[in-house]
């Protein structure tokens, strides 16, 4: 049986680019889209509205997989009947645009801004984005977007967040929110950025976390009034421990009290094997509950800021009796958890850094220090003073900021919130 074919056979030779080129030509020539869009000007509408791509670089295989995704939605509405818009958005301010141009600038901080002017920065976020939006515009046309890219008179026909009209709608949509009580601003402990001077919503969190290697720091508090005897505690953030003003201890847990040449130590039990070398002596086994309350010697109670402090043991059911100690270091200003638990049971608070990283006015030897280069500072003052027990490298999955990669820090700010329960 013969059979017809509808095309001509295939000879392999076919040069992809090249065709897909003709088809764009011809539906230029042809106005196929401004046809489509007469045809369709009378019928129900169907609103699409195109979340914008931030104009900051070109765009990547994964934005050309998104929009090829919309373009086939828009193009089967289009299909059933339906009058669209059609019109393309930009997302054009916050910290994906101005940590490009930073690059550009070769600046390292908030700082280098600060020292180029405000204005002239501005400015250079401007210019990026009309350069890439544009950009954006003609990939979208090469790979066969349908979208109302210009007007009659050639200026782009997209919508854009930076301007006017955008701005004072988002004003207007955050006054309404403080009209019924939902903005309000919040002081908690966030995971920050301080190359790029921001905090970070929980959601940019998601696939933040990477292995890497940390000093950790096994160091001792002395008991008040009761000399060679200590609480061992262990931390992975040493720079945390300027604003130290609690330990935890979980109450429910059984704590050994052994003997370590001359001196005293308490950790959970369960861990003295773990943590303590082998020549450690057992003295007793002391219930969680019965080292609650005892005031202690602040691990870096040499800054000026610790004189202010009054520190003490506390319960807390999420001591983990899995690695440290059984000990936890508490620093409400630099850990959520810590600054929640604060909140609880009434803790001293200290907010050792500064936007940027930097140590502030308050921490006497190490102020106007950065927190990335003081790890080896902290161990050398912490053994001088007869602090330190063992530091040693430590791998763990840690936080980093999903923009410009530079690893997190937890700190107290103030953000404003919109109350969504």
């Amino acid at each position: 049986m013969k059979v017809s074919l509808m095309f001509k056979p295939f000879d392999g030779q076919m040069k992809y680019p090249d065709m897909e080129k003709r088809i764009l030509d011809w539906w230029e020539g042809n106005g196929i889209f401004d046809k489509l869009r007469t045809q369709l000007a009378d019928k129900p509408t169907w609103s699409f509205f195109d979340g914008p791509i931030t104009a900051n670089n070109a765009m990547g295989v994964h934005h050309a997989w998104g929009r090829t995704y919309k373009d086939i939605y828009c193009r089967y509405k289009a299909m059933k009947g339906y009058n669209q818009r059609w019109q393309n958005g930009f997302d054009c301010q916050g910290l994906w645009v101005e940590v490009e141009v930073e690059k550009a600038l070769g600046f390292d901080s908030k700082r280098d801004i600060e020292e180029y002017g405000l204005e002239k920065f501005s400015l250079a976020c401007r210019a990026r984005v009309d350069k890439y939006a544009e950009r954006i515009v003609q990939q979208s046309i090469r790979m066969g977007q349908w979208m109302n890219w210009y007007h009659e008179d050639g200026h782009p026909a997209s919508y854009f967040t930076m301007d006017d009209n955008n701005i004072e709608h988002i004003w207007h949509f955050l006054s309404v929110c403080n009209e019924k009580g939902w903005l309000y601003k919040g002081h908690r402990s966030m995971p920050w950025c301080w190359r790029c001077g921001t905090s970070l919503s929980q959601h940019e969190l998601v696939d933040s976390y990477k292995e890497q290697i940390d000093p950790s720091c096994f160091f001792r508090c002395q008991v008040e009034d009761r000399p060679n005897e200590y609480f061992l505690v262990w931390t992975t953030t040493p720079w945390t421990l300027t604003a130290n003003t609690a330990l935890a201890i979980q109450p429910e847990a059984n704590y050994a009290k052994v003997r370590l040449d001359n001196d005293t130590y308490y950790l959970m039990k369960a861990l003295v094997e773990k943590v303590m070398p082998k020549e450690t002596e057992l003295i007793e086994t002391v219930p969680g509950k019965e080292l609650i309350g005892l005031s202690f010697h602040g691990p870096m109670e040499n800054l000026p800021v610790q004189a202010e402090v009054t520190r003490r043991t506390v319960a807390w059911d999420m001591v983990s009796e899995e690695e440290g100690t059984g000990i936890v270091h508490i620093a409400p200003g630099c850990g959520a958890e810590d600054f929640q638990l604060s909140q609880d049971i009434g803790l001293d608070i200290i907010v050792p850094i500064d936007d940027n990283g930097y140590f502030t006015n308050r921490m006497g030897w190490l102020k106007g220090k950065h927190v990335r280069d003081t790890a080896e500072d902290i161990r050398q003052d912490l053994d001088t003073r007869g602090v330190l027990f063992r530091w040693e490298d430590y791998e763990h999955r840690y936080p980093f900021c999903w923009r410009c990669k530079t690893p997190l820090v937890f700190r107290l700010a103030d953000e404003w919130f919109i109350a969504a329960d």
